[in-house]
């Protein structure tokens, strides 16, 4: 038994990695699965879908690893996170589809409730905003749109659960409906300084506290599953930023590091101490070991990938995701063609979910590769945003690294251009697969195969740095440009 596998449950794919007792990756399968919007800034995943291919993919990992339940001392999973799903306690059926993070459907009823003075009570206990992205208004909306779900609830019969709960439910038969401290944070329903569910959020998005998960450490007995022929533990759960996080290795406060899949997603470290930002940003947590809480400030930005995937799937002028860092690097830089990637509305620090995407500078020289090196230096723009609202906040200093993962960091162009909008260095480390390699060590650790956190940190290895080549004009003056865009994009 030594070997594990993180399940890796992403927005757009589930994946599935087995670790060895090294925590080298030695067998992967992956499937993509379609998403689905019903309306505008209404983003839904088929739980079929999400369930089919997390499966599928287990099974062909450990297939290809050429092992069997036997040879697994333990699960990890990682997840989307705030995706919101309702199902029946007996029979599994789920009301409708999942509700993904990026929707938006629920603005008005988070700008209702903050119109009526209640952000500041979601605020001070969870650390999040009043924002159709965390989890509790989506509830509250399936709870809507399903005449009598409340009182079903209310008697137990129905369960809620980020992707991680339902995935847990599902693989232990619906033995265990439980969560990770993580997740719990990411609902806006959990208190982050008790650390318990808070009746007064409950009541106030009128979600009756039955139907909710128990919490537990990220590293805990989560369930066994039969899944692989045998009795596997599933033991190592954390939302895949926090994932990500502990992938990274940033144990100490003061680390940050910024992943790049769909959207990307900034978190510093800021130890036991639960910083409130001023500046936009949410206080969340970053992990939770032995019941000792760490604590992070997170920066959410809603388009990283998914502008590549853009550049691919919408406006077809690459064909594949790998092609866009050449051609951005072949693009007239002096065009200055910038991209607002507002598709799913702003996050932090802007939080304007109503915003929506544009593009300021075109000429009629303006091509493909204008195209491309906008939407790539949009996400650099955006990192640097969080980038100076921690500082503002007082987080991280002068000599901070970035360390950076997820699938854009495969382009040396992207992060180069990282490097220099933020006139700072940026690590890409040997092993690119952090989110799951996070949800590995935890169940590893567990396990007791896998080292403790000093051990992990040890391990960590570069694979590259890159130092900031543009001079200090460029750099303000590009950074510049870009504000005056935003604040054009949200005027407009």
């Amino acid at each position: 038994m030594s070997h594990i596998v993180a399940i890796d449950q992403g927005t757009t794919s589930s994946r599935a990695i087995v670790f060895d007792g090294e925590m080298r990756a030695v067998a992967t399968a992956q499937r993509e699965f379609p998403q689905h919007y019903p309306a505008s800034g209404q983003v839904e995943h088929e739980v079929s879908d999400i369930w089919d291919s997390v499966a599928a993919t287990l099974r062909e990992a450990v297939e290809r690893a050429g092992l069997e339940a036997g040879d697994i001392a333990g699960i990890g999973i990682t997840n989307q996170r705030e995706t919101t799903l309702v199902w029946d306690r007996e029979t599994g059926e789920t009301l409708g589809r999942a509700i993904v993070w990026q929707d938006r459907r629920t603005a008005p009823t988070c700008a209702r409730l903050r119109d009526a003075g209640h952000e500041a009570l979601v605020t001070d206990t969870t650390g999040l905003l009043l924002d159709p992205y965390f989890s509790a208004t989506k509830l509250a909306w399936i709870l809507d749109a399903h005449p009598g779900s409340r009182e079903r609830a209310a008697r137990g019969e129905l369960l809620f659960g980020t992707v991680d709960s339902y995935l847990i439910w599902r693989l232990t038969g619906g033995r265990r409906h439980v969560t990770d401290a993580t997740n719990a944070a990411r609902t806006a329903l959990y208190d982050i300084n008790s650390g318990d569910w808070s009746s007064e959020l409950c009541a106030l998005f009128d979600v009756p506290m039955r139907m909710l998960p128990e919490v537990l450490d990220c590293a805990a007995d989560f369930g066994t599953t039969d899944i692989l022929g045998g009795a596997v533990p599933i033991l190592g759960v954390a939302g895949d930023q926090q994932a990500a996080t502990l992938g990274q290795a940033c144990f100490e406060p003061g680390m940050l590091k910024s992943t790049y899949g769909t959207g990307c997603f900034a978190l510093m470290n800021t130890g036991a101490t639960r910083v409130a930002s001023t500046h936009r940003l949410l206080s969340t947590i970053a992990y939770r070991l032995d019941g000792q809480v760490t604590y992070a400030l997170e920066g959410s930005i809603f388009v990283a990938g998914a502008v590549v995937q853009w550049l691919r799937d919408a406006l077809q002028i690459i064909e594949a995701a790998g092609d866009s860092g050449p051609l951005a690097e072949a693009a007239d830089a002096a065009q200055g063609v910038t991209l607002v990637p507002a598709f799913t509305g702003l996050g932090a620090p802007y939080w304007a979910p109503d915003s929506r995407g544009a593009v300021f500078g075109l000429t009629r020289g303006s091509g493909r590769a204008e195209f491309a090196r906008a939407a790539l230096e949009s996400v650099a723009f955006q990192t640097r945003d969080l980038w100076e609202a921690m500082r503002a906040d007082g987080a991280g200093s002068g000599d901070t690294v970035l360390r950076v993962d997820g699938g854009m960091v495969a382009s040396d162009w992207t992060m180069q251009r990282l490097s220099d909008v933020l006139g700072a260095p940026v690590d890409r480390p040997v092993m690119a697969e952090t989110t799951a390699l996070g949800a590995a060590w935890l169940a590893g650790m567990r396990a007791g195969i896998y080292p403790d956190a000093r051990g992990f940190a040890d391990r960590w290895a570069l694979d590259r740095r890159f130092e900031p080549q543009a001079d200090e004009a460029t750099r303000q003056a590009d950074y510049t440009r870009w504000k005056r865009a935003v604040d054009a994009a949200l005027s407009f």
